[in-house]
């Protein structure tokens, strides 16, 4: 398939998946919040690259399409794709984490495995977690 083919089909298969067909030829200025995070991730994926790096990508969504969002990087996952993500969501964190970094006012405090993080915690739950790392500076 030739590489307009290819970027086209793959740009209708995103448009489709994320919602955004019909606002395909609107300016990205006259979008909701939802819409444009929408059209943030689908920039980040139509040329379907090896290395994909997400900035809150479920930040401005509702609970369905954050869904839709964490199984569409996990499936990028799954074809192999190196993904990279900062979010503020806890639960993001353990459902797609396999390497976990902990950054604070630009200091690292944390830089390992997800599993490993999870069975060294000192706190019951993965907020309170990482709330002791960053109020106390320390690993």
């Amino acid at each position: 398939m030739a590489s307009t083919a290819r970027f086209k089909a793959n740009r209708d298969e995103i448009f489709a998946r994320l919602g955004i067909e019909e606002f395909a030829n609107r300016r990205i200025a006259k979008l909701s919040t939802g819409m444009k995070q929408k059209v943030s991730i689908a920039r980040t994926i139509i040329h379907d690259p090896e290395v994909l790096v997400f900035d809150e990508p479920t930040s401005g969504l509702d609970v369905i399409a954050s869904k839709g969002i964490i199984e569409l990087i996990r499936e990028k996952k799954t074809e192999g794709k190196t993904i990279i993500f900062s979010t503020h969501i806890m639960s993001e964190v353990s459902i797609l984490s396999d390497d976990l970094a902990i950054i604070h006012n630009g200091e690292l405090l944390y830089d390992g495995t997800y599993k490993e993080f999870e069975a060294n915690m000192q706190s019951k739950s993965l907020a309170d977690e990482f709330i002791r790392l960053v109020e106390g500076g320390q690993q």
